[in-house]
Parts: structure tokens; C-alpha cells; sequence
């Protein structure tokens, strides 16, 4: 009789777990949410600008084939004058993280 009550019991809470589950909202379009926490940023050693006009793009963590991959940072020549780099980052969101790409401002 307990053995019974034992696998109902557990039968109840996987239907509750699955219908919680089925409760979260989709991720945005075109994003993926990661359940995983990033990993901290590296280090990266910068070095010196090829030349007038470059800014440098810090390396992030990028989600790849199931796992997080580094993306080296870089440099790269302003596109305007004016431009000013914000660089992406990881969004804790419902169910995960969500990459932020960075973008020109």
C-alpha cells in the first residue's frame, strides 16, 4: 500500500514539474537561452591599437555547440567618427542567460 502511495506520489510531482515547465515562456526569436551560468570573462592582454581610429572589442563567451566557447577580443576600426562601442554581455532572464550582442552607438 505505501509502495502505491510512494508512485503516485512521484507520478504527481513529474506532472507537476513537466507542467511547470511547459509554463515558461519561449525564448525571444533568434535567442537562445542557456540554463548554464557564463562562465567569468578572461583575462585578455589588449597590446597597442594598429593605428588611429581603432577600438577594442573584449572578448566574450559565446554559446556553442552545447557548451561555451571564448571569443577572442579584437580590434576594430570605428565604422563614424562618433561611434562608440557597447560591448555585449549575458542576461539572466527566466529559465537562463540570453547574449546581448554589443552594438555601435
Amino acid at each position: 500500500m505505501q509502495a502505491a502511495i510512494r508512485r503516485m506520489a512521484r507520478l504527481a510531482g513529474a506532472l507537476a514539474l513537466v507542467t511547470a515547465l511547459g509554463c515558461l515562456p519561449p525564448p525571444p526569436p533568434g535567442r537562445v537561452v542557456v540554463v548554464r551560468h557564463p562562465p567569468p570573462v578572461r583575462v585578455e592582454r589588449i597590446g597597442r591599437a594598429p593605428g588611429l581610429g581603432f577600438v577594442w572589442i573584449a572578448g566574450h563567451w559565446r554559446w556553442f555547440r552545447g557548451d561555451f566557447d571564448w571569443v577572442p577580443g579584437h580590434w576594430v576600426r570605428v565604422p563614424h567618427d562618433h561611434s562608440r562601442w557597447e560591448r555585449g554581455y549575458w542576461r539572466h532572464v527566466r529559465g537562463g542567460w540570453v547574449w546581448i550582442e554589443g552594438r555601435w552607438r
